[in-house]
């Protein structure tokens, strides 16, 4: 089967397409045929040994899909040859080859029909982010609790994966969300899907201005997509008991933290790693997850389809800011 390969870890700029024998599934595990994959930063980041991960090489990276069944093992479950079935958290494209081929073996517990109404390309990149943004969502509380005066949300990089998933999922747990994205398009985009304030994080008056949008109001929960210089801000919006979920570090290394801004107000920090859920917490959180977007109305965004050829183009769209999900297009 052909497979982008991954020979080394100096990036994926160094990725290269080539033929390798095809997987066979073993005792609960099924076969897909590739039709969407899903590109996400983690692949980025495993690909320059900055994920905690050590995959033998050559790997296949890739961790969202969506394919059709074509081979099922030994104790596989309630799935069957020719089901249509997109993958949970695993760990495809992880320790084990990944979507970004012809052919996939995934575990039977964690692959999921697609939801009634929903496209393939919707559910390919859906899994990943959705859960990733559940657990930064629910894991001070489940799910927070609106008050009379609204939990107030904000996210930073909103119009990436992740951020869109927060976005959404914030307002089906009716907060009042603040997103944050530097393009005036991509902020338009946000309001549609139901942010109630957007901002431009490089505005230099962010802390000011985001204040006296919310006043009286501050801060409750952040979902933190970019890390960085950005981080001190975010802490500096937050009011009493103020958590920050921390998703991503697409800006950086953080250049300077005053730690002291945490004490007095008792706010509390604190890493999301979606590889915490087992198949059946990912099972019941995914359940929700559908509910609530169907609830709404509302679908995963897709960004940008690439071919199967091009797929560092891909890449390449990820690393500019997507507004949502990048995908490549491998199969019928």
């Amino acid at each position: 089967m052909r497979a982008w390969l991954m020979d080394d870890y100096t990036g994926v700029e160094n990725l290269r397409l080539g033929e390798v024998r095809g997987p066979q599934p073993g005792p609960e595990q099924v076969l897909l045929r590739v039709k969407f994959a899903a590109l996400n930063p983690a692949d980025a980041f495993l690909a320059r040994k900055m994920y905690p991960a050590n995959p033998s090489l050559p790997h296949i990276l890739g961790r969202d899909g969506v394919g059709e069944i074509v081979t099922v093992g030994p104790g596989a479950g309630n799935v069957g040859v020719g089901d249509t079935v997109g993958i949970l958290r695993c760990e495809v494209g992880v320790k084990q080859w990944g979507t970004l081929a012809e052919k996939v073996v995934v575990p039977a517990k964690s692959v999921m029909r697609i939801p009634t109404g929903w496209s393939d390309e919707e559910m390919a990149g859906a899994p990943l982010v959705f859960l990733t943004a559940w657990q930064a969502l629910t894991q001070w509380a489940d799910p927070p609790a609106p008050s009379s005066a609204k939990t107030v949300l904000l996210v930073t990089g909103a119009s990436g994966g992740v951020g869109v998933a927060s976005v959404l999922l914030g307002k089906s747990m009716n907060l009042t969300v603040v997103a944050l994205s530097r393009s005036a398009k991509k902020r338009a985009k946000l309001q549609k899907l139901g942010a109630d304030f957007v901002f431009d994080p490089m505005d230099r008056n962010l802390v000011k201005s985001v204040t006296a949008a919310l006043s009286p109001r501050k801060v409750d929960l952040a979902v933190d997509n970019v890390g960085g210089a950005l981080l001190p801000q975010v802490v500096a919006l937050l009011g009493y008991g103020g958590r920050v979920s921390v998703v991503g570090r697409s800006g950086g290394t953080v250049p300077e933290f005053n730690t002291s801004t945490l004490f007095f107000r008792r706010i509390r920090i604190g890493g999301v790693s979606v590889g915490d859920f087992t198949a059946q917490e990912a099972h019941v959180a995914w359940e929700q997850i559908v509910g609530r977007l169907d609830a709404m109305g509302q679908r995963p965004q897709v960004d940008t389809i690439v071919p199967f050829e091009e797929v560092k183009a891909g890449f390449d769209r990820l690393a500019q800011g997507p507004m949502g999900k990048v995908l490549v297009k491998i199969g019928g």
